[in-house]
């Protein structure tokens, strides 16, 4: 969900050619999968274009290549700590709620989790997070970052 949102908002502000935007499980058990049709329907609803994916693991070289890996909660944040070599040295990894909000205070927050819709079946209010997340996200990039328009 995360990939597609964060892809259209980009597109949105006219900043799709600045990203490479990718998606990665820590853990191996939905390898190979489509998004759910949850995902699908509430990006639907939302108007937000699908970017079709399998579901594919994150790799060491992930961490080595981009400049921000997000995670959507303390058990990915670990997992991901663990695939980078166990430390988080370049400080790429962040919690996607910790940009929630950024747009308006432009500070980082202390993060909460992203509940996983797969176990609360509310599709509505991981939207709600991940848009949250990734409005903040960009902005961060936006005045962190210089874009030649």
């Amino acid at each position: 969900m995360a990939q597609s949102v964060f892809a259209h908002l980009a597109a949105e502000a006219n900043l799709a050619d600045y990203f490479e935007i990718d998606s990665a499980a820590t853990s191996r058990e939905e390898i190979g999968n489509t998004p759910h049709y949850g995902t699908v329907r509430k990006l639907r609803e939302e108007n937000v274009p699908l970017i079709p994916h399998r579901a594919r693991q994150m790799t060491r070289n992930d961490y080595l290549y981009y400049d921000y890996l997000i995670g959507m909660d303390t058990a990915n944040i670990r997992n991901m700590i663990k695939i980078a070599g166990g430390e988080d040295s370049q400080g790429k990894i962040y919690k996607m709620l910790s940009f929630a909000g950024y747009e308006h205070t432009h500070r980082l927050s202390e993060a909460g989790d992203v509940a996983d819709p797969w176990y609360t079946g509310d599709f509505e209010a991981t939207y709600r997070d991940v848009k949250n997340g990734c409005e903040g996200l960009l902005a961060y990039i936006k005045e962190n970052h210089e874009f030649t328009l």
